[in-house]
């Protein structure tokens, strides 16, 4: 009864009368492109017909580390109308988080300004450029897109090592050279200094130079105008065939791989048929456009435009930087391309877990199409498993590399001690048929070969440049001898600055001899180096033993006059490293099986004969014994974990305070 009851109070519930309610409101579909990062769908199209050829100009601005670069591109980017005026635009064009933490730009990157300069509307394209010597690959890629380039220079610091080296890279490229001297509003500015300077070191008469202050504004505009007067447009015609140079590409989840052009002939449009010059695979545009910084989607790109450019290529490998596109059935020649950078230091690459072997494997296909200048060898390692022999321009290279992996792809790895590539004339004719050569390379300790079957080592030296006050020179010629450095020539800048040529062994400066450099001159002096070729020298390998066993990863190929002291420092700098285990650890540097050094980690150790008060000796005695004889059987048995962060930790010459 009570069942009925219920059921009929429900009918009447549902048959009764409701309030109107609002209809049900769907949320709109939202496009495919939502949540991509800079999408560039939904924005209106630009058309660049509107921009001859005479009307475009290309151009990088170069300098030394923090003469203010990316803050004179802010300005532009400002006066030109590209982004709005607001008190928040720090280095705009630094996207990378790494750039933004260190301070420092890492990647060139590209954009389109339009300016209005006496009744004609130009184009200027603008490349910002890293400063430091290890990213000068970057600054040469980004100088075969441009016939110009700005020079700033520091009206405080003045000419430095950098600023020297990019001045050379511009000058044998033939570019049009505007030079700026920066920082006019500091205390301690002195721009009639750096004028002079400019003109005894690259023959740029005073009157050329034009003197800013970017973080104010003070003057640039001016700079704009003699971009437009003093560089000329590039050489190219619309109504040739397509050709474009691929300078830079980045990969989207998405769209696949977005590749930065540079237009020397023809046209491109959504729709064409292109071909790429180095895999001979055939793609179709998806889309084309510029750089604002932020992409901007175009109708077509002509003859002397700088831009982007979709074309479903869903491989890393199929967009080589240095590579030619042109129109289907339009075959044409293809440029030079980019000289491969050479790696100045070597380090292995392994995976925390093997388990992630695959997801690096991934992580680092990517970021070498975004970072073409780093070398990928696969390798493998006894302790480490599989992994790989990476070659970077430098140590600060190889640290953001590492810090970009981990950020930008959430991948943790191990380092192993950074190295160089040497070479050996082999002897032995075993040798040099399993090689197939008489001289061999090694960029890895565990490949260096005996001494009995090599008639000589050969160690690579760099060219290095150091422009300093003149108060330190006493402080860094002894530096450079410590280094077994030579010096090739010395040259006052004017009366307080000098600039130091000195041939130096590669192996000698790639870890910290910049650090030092910077600790001795209070943080005047500046440092630049180019490759030199290779020299004889009297190298052999040594090796690091932890308990007896030798620990693979920390064998480094070093002088022999320096084997003793350097051996002493890893056993000393391994003994802080290490964390104590329960059984005592001794750390050896041997060279062959001959020990030249060693220290001892003691174990930590309880205390057994805390229970006995007063009585036989013989008791103490015993429990003394059984413990020696637990920590003996533990130490054959315990393995040694080294930290992830020994290894270059444990290579850096002065200690850390």
């Amino acid at each position: 009864m009570a069942l009925a009851g219920r059921t009929a109070a429900w009918w009447a519930r549902l048959r009764s009368p409701r309030l109107p309610t609002a209809p049900l409101r769907l949320p709109p579909r939202l496009p495919a492109a939502c949540g991509r990062p800079y999408s560039s769908r939904g924005k209106e199209k630009l058309d660049m017909s509107t921009y001859p050829v005479e009307s475009i100009r290309n151009f990088s601005i170069i300098a030394h580390v923090d003469h203010g670069k990316s803050t004179l591109a802010d300005r532009l980017l400002e006066i030109t109308g590209t982004i709005a005026k607001t008190d928040r635009n720090k280095q705009v064009l630094d996207k990378l988080q790494v750039e933004r933490e260190r301070g420092i730009t890492v990647k060139a990157q590209t954009a389109s300004l339009f300016y209005s300069h006496e009744g004609v509307n130009y184009l200027l394209n603008l490349i910002d450029t890293p400063g430091h010597v290890d990213f000068s690959y970057e600054v040469s890629r980004s100088l075969s897109a441009c016939q110009g380039v700005i020079l700033v220079v520091d009206a405080n610091e003045g000419i430095q090592a950098q600023t020297v080296a990019n001045f050379y890279l511009a000058f044998e490229a033939q570019l049009a050279i505007i030079p700026v001297i920066n920082k006019i509003d500091l205390k301690n500015a002195d721009p009639e200094r750096v004028e002079k300077q400019i003109e005894k070191l690259f023959d740029i008469p005073i009157d050329e130079c034009v003197r800013i202050s970017a973080k104010q504004g003070t003057n640039v505009e001016k700079v704009l105008q003699k971009v437009i007067e003093k560089i000329p447009p590039p050489q190219c015609n619309t109504a040739d065939p397509l050709k474009a140079l691929v300078f830079d590409s980045t990969f989207d989840h998405y769209r696949g791989v977005i590749a930065n052009i540079a237009l020397f002939g023809g046209e491109v449009q959504k729709g064409h048929k292109i071909v790429s010059a180095h895999t001979k695979k055939r793609y179709e545009v998806n889309e084309v456009g510029i750089l604002t910084p932020n992409e901007q989607p175009t109708h077509k790109l002509y003859a002397g435009q700088v831009g982007y450019l979709v074309a479903g290529m869903k491989e890393v490998t199929e967009a080589q930087i240095g590579d030619t596109l042109f129109l289907y059935k339009q075959p044409v020649e293809p440029l030079p391309g980019f000289k491969s950078a050479k790696p100045m230091v070597f380090a292995g690459m392994y995976p925390v877990d093997q388990t992630e072997y695959n997801n690096l494997k991934s992580a680092l296909e990517r970021l070498t199409l975004n970072d073409s200048s780093v070398t990928v060898h696969r390798d493998s390692s006894l302790a480490l498993g599989a992994g790989w022999r990476l070659g970077f321009l430098g140590l600060l290279h190889m640290e953001v590399f590492n810090q970009r992996l981990e950020q930008e792809y959430n991948m943790s790895v191990i380092l192993t001690a950074p190295t160089v590539p040497y070479k050996a004339v082999l002897s032995s004719a075993k040798l040099i048929k399993e090689y197939g050569k008489a001289e061999i390379t090694i960029i890895n300790p565990a490949q260096f070969p005996d001494k009995l079957s090599v008639s000589e080592y050969l160690e690579p030296t760099v060219l290095g440049t150091i422009v300093t006050p003149h108060e330190y020179i006493g402080k860094i010629i002894v530096l450079c001898q410590d280094r077994r450095a030579v010096q090739k020539d010395m040259l006052y800048i004017d009366e307080h600055r000098v600039m130091l040529k000195y041939l130096f062994p590669l192996n000698e400066i790639v870890v910290d001899f910049y650090d030092a450099l910077k600790s001795l001159s209070s943080g005047y002096a500046s440092f630049d180096y180019e490759d030199a070729g290779y020299q004889p020298a009297d190298l052999i390998k040594m090796d690091i033993l932890l308990n007896g066993n030798p620990v693979e990863e920390l064998a480094t190929i070093i002088h022999t006059d320096k084997a003793y002291t350097t051996g002493k420092f890893l056993c000393e700098r391994l003994k802080d490293a290490i964390p104590r285990q329960l059984f005592e650890i001794a750390i050896q540097a041997a060279i062959g099986k001959k020990i030249i050094a060693r220290e001892t980690l003691k174990a930590y150790r309880k205390n057994v004969v805390a229970k006995c008060y007063g009585g036989d000796i013989t008791r103490r005695m015993k429990l003394l014994k059984r413990q020696a004889e637990g920590k003996k059987l533990m130490r054959k048995i315990g393995n040694v974990e080294v930290p992830r962060d020994a290894f270059i930790r444990v290579l850096k010459r002065q200690t850390d305070r």
